[in-house]
């Protein structure tokens, strides 16, 4: 089954932060820490990718694992940490 797509590019961090607060730890791992700054409200996710250099399809992806699997997300077991614990 494919994964639903919750999140979208389009989505601004102020939508993302407020429907899926648990989504910050994603957020970090990409080294995303914008949520001081006033213009993150309004920024779109694709836009601070690319202001970041981050690869926005790959960041979107596992934002949407985290929302399909908050759980996971809230005990603190990221797919990174998965493969090493293996």
């Amino acid at each position: 089954m494919a994964q639903e797509v919750t999140i979208t590019k389009e989505m601004t961090f102020g939508e993302v932060l407020k429907k899926y607060p648990h989504t910050v730890k994603t957020f970090f791992q990409y080294g995303m820490h914008c949520f001081g700054c006033h213009l993150a409200v309004d920024e779109t996710i694709e836009q601070g990718a690319m202001a970041h250099g981050v690869e926005v399809d790959k960041l979107i992806d596992d934002l949407n694992k985290a929302v399909a699997s908050p759980a996971e997300e809230a005990a603190g077991s990221s797919p990174e940490e998965k493969k090493t614990e293996s």
